[in-house]
């Protein structure tokens, strides 16, 4: 059902030519409109089938880099950069996914570039407007005995439409470097931020004061409120090719779901995926071993209030649309429950026809409201990256983005 095509032979080396690299594709197909309808759909449509695709698309590029390290070393999905939606899937049809090594410096972690297209006629390639999502995935190569991370082949640009392409990795992994320093692990509030904390402090004060005329809205709801929260046995026919572990794809659909439960019920309304927030998988979940996954809509945009106090308005007062921020922190525990790992937090964004928002009111959800924030504020950055139409521009954006001023 799922055959696999590779369209240009691969060549073996110290470096690999980006240009002379396979790319590799999965026709998504099934045999009948019915077995599409049953197999393919989601229960939502198109949103609901959104996770199956981002279970595939770990699986493409886990078959991308071993054929860029080939197969003595062991590697591991480190992170899911972004995923964004380029046109929505709005009819039942075959997919094709294809996805290649985008930046790879000669270190031991890797940039996958996939995307997910309409599937033409065989032979025949797709065209930008088949396009529904690109996503990104950084693959880190591991020696299989140590477990320590081991050098892997550099990319050769020979086009200039390749320098192209491995300049904007280039350029994307050194905001998301940035954007590693000025973690709130790493660093306090800076001093804006620190201000919109106290001003909605305020606010939250006033709601309940009995000689103020502001109470709090029925649309403004507390963050702890907000939170679905579900547990699972891993179970072994969602292993990952090394036997003990559950395949990361499987664990990024779980995510996935929940995140998009978490915004229906919050919102009362039919969620609209936008894109997926960069997120780490920070520990391996043994096969065995009892997931617990937890949702929270960590941030509302337009927020309970801007950085001056005003409250911000939506373009069309009318016809309100509200993009959602939500966090899913992921832990698993043995089955005895005697240790607790964490393993990831992942991020996801929304859009509902609703005007709500999310009220923090413990200083770890004003933690978490920051820090939606940021990653918010970072995607519409790497939005950004990828319409300019120049390096020097796309660098000026990198380096441009310091929340911490």
């Amino acid at each position: 059902m799922f055959p696999r095509i590779y369209r240009v032979p691969y060549r073996w080396g110290i470096s690999r030519p980006l240009g002379r690299q396979t790319t590799d594709a999965l026709d998504r197909g099934m045999e009948s409109p019915t077995e599409r309808g049953e197999c393919w759909t989601g229960a939502w449509g198109d949103e609901g089938a959104l996770g199956t695709i981002f279970m595939d698309l770990d699986a493409l590029s886990g078959i991308v880099v071993y054929k860029h390290t080939g197969p003595d070393v062991m590697t591991v999905t480190a992170a899911l950069d972004r995923i964004t939606i380029a046109r929505p899937l709005t009819e039942i049809c075959d997919l094709e996914y294809s996805g290649r090594v985008t930046y790879a410096s000669g270190r031991s972690s890797m940039e996958i570039t996939c995307k997910v297209a309409r599937a033409r006629k065989e032979g025949e390639p797709s065209k930008p407007e088949d396009v529904l999502l690109t996503c990104m995935f950084t693959m880190v190569a591991l020696d299989p005995t140590t477990k320590k991370p081991v050098n892997v082949p550099r990319l050769v640009c020979t086009t200039p439409e390749e320098e192209r392409i491995y300049k904007m990795g280039e350029a994307k992994s050194l905001t998301k470097k940035k954007a590693a320093k000025m973690s709130l692990l790493a660093t306090e509030p800076n001093d804006p931020e620190s201000a919109l904390i106290h001003k909605i402090w305020l606010r939250q004060l006033e709601y309940h004061d009995p000689n103020s005329d502001l109470r709090q809205p029925p649309n403004v709801v507390p963050m702890s409120k907000t939170q679905v929260s579900t547990a699972s046995i891993m179970q072994p026919q969602y292993r990952n090719r090394h036997q003990t572990m559950i395949f990361g794809g499987f664990h990024l659909k779980e995510t996935f779901e929940l995140a998009f439960c978490c915004a229906a019920s919050f919102a009362h309304a039919r969620p609209i995926f936008i894109s997926a927030d960069p997120c780490a998988f920070r520990n391996p979940v043994p096969v065995g071993s009892v997931l617990y996954l937890t949702a929270t809509i960590a941030y509302t945009d337009p927020p309970l209030l801007e950085e001056d106090g005003s409250e911000p308005q939506h373009k069309d007062p009318k016809n309100p649309v509200t993009r959602l921020h939500v966090r899913v922190d992921s832990k698993v525990r043995d089955v005895e429950h005697g240790v607790a790992k964490p393993t990831g937090q992942f991020n996801y964004t929304f859009s509902v026809p609703k005007d709500v928002k999310v009220m923090p009111h413990t200083y770890e959800e004003y933690m978490m409201f920051i820090d939606a924030r940021r990653r918010v504020q970072l995607g519409d950055v790497q939005y950004r990256q990828e319409q300019a139409e120049s390096q020097q521009e796309r660098r000026k954006l990198a380096d441009d983005f310091n929340l911490a001023e």
